[in-house]
């Protein structure tokens, strides 16, 4: 594969301006002239490529930056800034051929665009446009790396190289190498004519299209003085472009490989000559499929399988619907329990006001506290619930101690003493005792279970709430 500035030193040594010899040189991955080399692989065809879209997979490799597709413009080959130098090679080799490129070359000081046959010994034939040079194509040819500045050739392309799109046509054979633009004949070279053949390039080539800064300042002075000068990357971009590549190979087999280490055309073997290439079977191959989209994918999908994916989604909705009832009936029940309850617990506090009235109380007048155990008090095993009244607006007492006798008693009841009187047995269930109020009353709260008439011999015990 050639590296960006390959064609650096190929170019470098055209012109007859060039004031110092280009260090760089054209690379091999492996030279059969010094070693044994892997077999090329041919195309052994012909084959048409537009680069309206991307070029079939495995065909060719694209280095130094990015390749830009478009259905009329073809190829965009662009430099934005130092560093590119975006180029498009073939991985087959052609061993005598034509190729046809249709397009438009790149503008700008120190920008070359550029059309490269090369093989693995270094011969090399080109066609060249410099950025400075709006007019004008160059033709040029190597031999085994030898470089020569008298090869070039400069031709002037009618309507600019640069403002429209034309075919640039190489022909090669053992016997000659022509140059066409649009069709038209521009140059021949004959192999005597090559350093009596020497210098003719005659080993199998691959195709490379692409564009490079001539005026790159890393680059040697000659090359730059050559190119048109430094190149101005902040006025950039720039771009070439090309429609079509036409490739031919004259020869017909699956790979190419050399004989000796002579270089020379007549110790190149082809292999295979009736079977179809690794190349071949790449441009026939079916392009990959773009990535559908969803509503693609749903439109192919046959009529049973949307049904049947109506039919899930149809029972999800309804799983889902039977999910949100369940929790509306389930939340539903337990509101009604709850209204239930709290309306059997306003039901029974009406019922218990109810009775109250009935009885002369007035439910207003009348404040509980809270049971209280005392066992100091109360002794061990002792149990008793011990009520407090609080007074009502009427100046009524509720107590003990209106219970068991004056105001100014000042004994006090003793629950854990056996004798009576005032530390004896506690004297509010005794029915003969009376005080100031008349007969004794009944010290229970309970207005729904009254104490029976038997219990005491005589009339039931008045309420307290009565006066």
């Amino acid at each position: 594969m050639m590296s960006p500035y390959s064609i650096v030193s190929a170019s470098a040594l055209l012109a007859s301006l060039l004031l110092t010899p280009v260090s760089a040189q054209l690379h091999s991955d492996c030279n059969p002239m010094k070693e044994d080399c892997p077999p090329d692989p041919a195309l052994g065809a012909a084959h048409t490529f537009n680069f309206n879209s991307t070029p079939p997979m495995g065909v060719f490799n694209t280095t130094a930056g990015t390749i830009k597709y478009d259905k009329d413009t073809g190829a965009a080959f662009t430099i934005n800034k130092q560093g590119e130098s975006p180029t498009l090679t073939s991985n087959f080799y052609f061993f005598f051929g034509r190729t046809e490129v249709v397009m438009k070359a790149a503008p700008g000081q120190g920008i070359i665009s550029s059309i490269v046959w090369k093989s693995d010994v270094l011969d090399e034939v080109d066609w060249e446009f410099l950025g400075t040079k709006p007019e004008e194509a160059s033709s040029n040819y190597f031999g085994k790396d030898r470089r020569d500045n008298t090869n070039a050739g400069y031709h002037k392309v009618d309507g600019g190289v640069q403002a429209d799109y034309h075919n640039y046509t190489s022909i090669w054979t053992k016997e000659k190498l022509e140059w066409f633009i649009d069709g038209k004949l521009i140059r021949t070279l004959l192999p005597d004519q090559a350093n009596k053949t020497d210098n003719y390039p005659q080993t199998p080539m691959m195709l490379s299209i692409g564009i490079w800064a001539g005026g790159d300042p890393s680059l040697p002075q000659g090359t730059i003085d050559w190119a048109g000068g430094p190149t101005q990357f902040d006025k950039g971009p720039y771009t070439m472009y090309v429609k079509s590549a036409r490739v031919e190979d004259f020869s017909k087999g699956t790979q190419y490989v050399y004989g000796d280490k002579s270089g020379k055309w007549d110790t190149i073997q082809i292999k295979e000559p009736e079977k179809e290439s690794t190349a071949v079977e790449n441009i026939n191959r079916p392009p990959p499929e773009p990535e559908k989209s969803a509503s693609e994918k749903w439109d192919e999908l046959p009529s049973s399988t949307k049904n049947g994916v109506y039919a899930a989604a149809g029972g999800v909705f309804a799983l889902g619907v039977i999910a949100l009832l369940v929790y509306y009936l389930k939340q539903r029940s337990k509101g009604q329990k709850e209204a239930a309850a709290y309306a059997a617990a306003q039901e029974a506090e009406r019922l218990e006001l109810e009775q109250f009235r009935k009885e002369g109380r007035d439910p207003d007048a009348l404040d509980y506290e809270a049971t209280e155990y005392n066992p100091a008090a109360m002794g061990k095993g002792s149990s008793v619930t011990a009520y407090t009244a609080v007074p009502n607006d009427h100046d009524r007492s509720n107590s003990l101690s209106s219970l068991t006798g004056a105001p100014g008693q000042t004994a006090a009841w003793d629950p854990t003493s056996a004798s009576g009187g005032p530390t004896g047995a506690m004297p509010l269930l005794a029915h003969d005792q009376e005080g100031a109020s008349g007969p004794a009353r009944s010290n229970t709260f309970d207005g729904h279970a009254p104490q029976s008439p038997s219990q005491y011999g005589h009339e039931p015990p008045r309420s307290l709430t009565q006066h």
